[in-house]
């Protein structure tokens, strides 16, 4: 065997250009093999990570209709609509209501555009959301309508230059009125799913329903489940009851945040099976060229072969 590996070594030095190419070819197809499952198994691990644990257990109940008018097939999210909520759907632990509208928050020359979420008592808490500095909204101000806002981490940076930021008042502006607003906290920067620790603005729901849009219905309404287990049951039931309700499919949009990180997982997975199998394929061409390059040599011995046939010699020599 060692004179077998001696042999080897130097037929691979007397064709070096040969030797170098089929060693690149093989390495350069096994290297793309292992980088582009590498890759899959990274960018599924890091959609989890971006989405975090927080909020698994989530689910997202939002209008599947333009209500520019109310008609029997639209579902209205007010209060009777919670207390059905809990009625009829098994394992509800909390339901929070929101609104969103667009803001342009002002302090002194400098300005910020963009969507604020009017929000209940606990949901930031819930996303699994911290504070750098401040206070959460409580129940009471929810309750009378504070004008308190919580802004995210670059929103801060942007208006407070200097970092101080909580009780400082901010000018907003509606479509409708200005209002002022006192910051009552600022949102530490993290990874929390669907809420941005970094550019959201957040006001009690409270002030929303009373001063901003006088309208107690909700545009999204955000369901905890028991437990992470629950939201795919949790899902279809809340399509099935809301179809029942409204008289027709398609009356609201139901998902959890489980369900897009399973399906965008989905996806990598399988774009990862797809590239793989093209650098599979390079893998073999790369195979084939170097079994062709070894027909090739065998060829051009062919007459040394011969010659060695006739003197004798022992095909283990040859």
């Amino acid at each position: 065997m060692f004179e077998d590996f001696i042999d080897a070594i130097r037929n691979f030095s007397r064709s070096k250009t040969r030797t170098v190419l089929s060693l690149l070819g093989v390495i350069i197809g096994v290297a793309s093999v292992i980088i582009i499952t590498s890759m899959g198994s990274s960018s599924t691990k890091q959609i989890e990570d971006t989405f975090g644990s927080s909020g698994l257990d989530i689910v997202s109940v939002s209008s599947g209709y333009m209500r520019k008018k109310r008609d029997a097939s639209t579902l209205v999210f007010d209060e009777t609509f919670r207390q059905e909520l809990f009625d009829n759907i098994r394992n509800v632990k909390k339901v929070w209501y929101k609104n969103t509208a667009s803001f342009t928050v002002s302090y002194g020359d400098t300005s910020v555009t963009s969507n604020a979420t009017a929000i209940e008592p606990g949901y930031l808490e819930m996303y699994g959301l911290s504070l750098d500095y401040g206070e959460f909204f409580t129940v009471t101000d929810e309750v009378i309508g504070s004008q308190k806002m919580i802004i995210g981490s670059e929103v801060a940076a942007s208006l407070f230059p200097d970092g101080d930021a909580v009780g400082k008042t901010v000018l907003v502006v509606t479509s409708k009125v200005p209002f002022s607003f006192r910051i009552a906290g600022v949102l530490k920067e993290q990874t929390s799913g669907m809420e941005s620790s970094t550019t959201g603005i957040y006001i009690p729901r409270g002030f929303y329903s009373k001063k901003v849009k006088p309208n107690p219905d909700a545009s999204t309404i955000m369901v905890q489940a028991t437990s992470t287990d629950a939201c795919t049951q949790m899902v279809t039931d809340i399509t099935e009851w809301t179809t029942e309700k409204a008289g027709s499919e398609g009356s609201v949009s139901v998902q959890s945040m489980q369900t897009m990180i399973d399906q965008m997982s989905s996806i990598m997975k399988t774009l990862s099976l797809m590239l793989s199998g093209i650098a599979a394929i390079s893998l073999l061409v790369g195979g084939i060229g170097i079994m062709n390059i070894m027909i090739v040599t065998v060829t051009e011995r062919k007459q040394e072969i011969g010659i060695r046939k006739a003197l004798g010699a022992s095909p283990m020599a040859i």
